[in-house]
């Protein structure tokens, strides 16, 4: 029975945490984010992973940074074999990614080398992927650099958002760690280097991306949309305010009204608004909002919107 710290912090983290809990094996503590203000009234909030790890009665750690001597001589303590990390959001100085004899492994939500960084369910939506999958990786100095020991790939959806496909690779890389983990602990499974040359990157996103920008061709808008559900969510302006957009759907050209295919058409203007939604014009082609939500109010249906609004003609910034 191997000794393991786990390091992790958001939702996607728990469903490995969850399949370490049920091993042969000792999760002995659990390294998670401080405590961040939630709510209205901005109280401080324990995250998913340390929710996790109280109910099963194991020590949490939250250190702001892991390269004091303090944070260092703890984790010593732990005498943990294998570190394992997941979504944790802290770089692992090399004193850490040395302590446990069975070094750390990571689970990450994309197929390695592709898709290296912070946003990689995002990133591969953003750029029409019809695949993602999760990667095994040990790890080492350097963003997502280190050799791989085993990869799950599997489909993105047409109409996949990031929230569904985060929890699908959620699981799939907790069920990937489970299959790895004693191999990887008996010295059997043996990681495979990447190659650097195929390298692509998924930098961390801010809420300055979700502005969505009309005059781009309305696939490449339909994918905004859906990588950025649920954070930071697109928007756009209307009338002044913002309005959410989370959930859309590529429109046929061909439907467009025959005063709407002049080249003066100006890209944001609303062409039709109907039951099943509110069509408006991109730089290339149509697209077809089907759920919206405007300041201060609850998120609705994009026909149950247009029937209460005039906004056939107008234009969004």
């Amino acid at each position: 029975m191997a000794r393991i710290v786990f390091a992790g912090s958001p939702d996607f983290a728990v469903p490995s945490l969850q399949r370490l809990f049920a091993s042969q094996h000792e999760v002995v503590a659990v390294l998670t984010q401080p405590d961040r203000p939630s709510g209205r009234g901005r109280r401080l909030t324990p995250g998913p992973i340390k929710q996790c790890a109280l109910q099963h009665e194991v020590a949490v750690y939250q250190p702001v940074g892991l390269k004091h001597t303090d944070v260092l001589e703890q984790l010593a303590v732990f005498a943990p074999d294998l570190m394992v990390i997941v979504a944790y959001g802290l770089l692992l100085p090399a004193e850490v990614l040395s302590l446990p004899d069975c070094g750390c492994i990571n689970v990450h939500a994309s197929v390695l080398p592709r898709w290296r960084g912070a946003s990689p369910i995002q990133a591969a939506i953003l750029a029409g992927d019809r695949h993602t999958g999760v990667s095994i990786m040990q790890m080492a100095k350097g963003l997502d650099t280190g050799p791989v020991y085993a990869v799950e790939q599997t489909d993105i959806g047409l109409q996949e958002t990031a929230e569904e496909l985060h929890d699908r690779l959620a699981e799939l890389g907790a069920e990937l760690l489970a299959r790895c983990l004693d191999p990887i602990l008996e010295g059997s499974l043996m990681p495979i280097a990447q190659s650097d040359g195929e390298a692509t990157y998924a930098p961390r996103i801010n809420k300055a991306d979700a502005l969505i920008d009309w005059s781009r061709p309305a696939f490449e808008l339909d994918r905004q949309i859906r990588a950025y559900n649920p954070w930071p969510v697109a928007e756009t302006i209307l009338d002044g305010e913002r309005m959410r957009c989370w959930k859309s759907i590529l429109v046929d050209a061909d439907l467009l009204p025959p005063e709407s295919t002049g080249p003066a058409i100006q890209a944001g203007r609303v062409e039709a608004a109907t039951n099943k939604g509110i069509d408006v014009r991109t730089g290339q082609g149509l697209l077809r909002l089907i759920e919206l939500q405007m300041p201060g109010r609850r998120r609705l249906n994009a026909g149950d919107f247009a029937r209460g609004n005039d906004i056939v003609g107008k234009v969004f910034d």
